[in-house]
């Protein structure tokens, strides 16, 4: 397989890794869109969200848990969380990865707030 989250996660590839545990990693995106914006993903290769089972409900809950404390770790009291699915969602990397952004004021997208 020749997925680059999963060679950051097996440390085959570089990254500034903020957070690890059994299930996750979570790391720096190299183009970054905000002062802090950090990928979340699955230790496991996971294409995208629309490949998660009934079985994977615990797992998706620890998801939102790790982006809360790793926001608490970065010390925002603001972020957002965005998970792109597919490609017509605007997913680039076929891993299911959660983007954590802040370190500022965000302008609410779509007038979504």
């Amino acid at each position: 397989m020749d997925c680059i989250f999963c060679k950051i996660v097996a440390g085959e590839a570089p990254a500034r890794i903020v957070y690890r545990d059994d299930l996750l990693t979570a790391f720096q995106d190299v183009h970054p869109a905000a002062p802090v914006h950090i990928l979340i993903v699955p230790n496991r290769h996971i294409a995208t969200l629309n490949d998660l089972t009934p079985a994977d409900e615990s797992w998706s809950g620890h998801l939102l848990e790790a982006a809360r404390q790793i926001a608490a770790a970065q010390g925002l009291t603001g972020y957002r969380l965005v998970l792109n699915v597919g490609a017509d969602g605007g997913q680039s990397v076929f891993h299911l990865h959660l983007h954590l952004l802040g370190g500022g004021r965000l302008r609410s997208h779509l007038g979504l707030g």
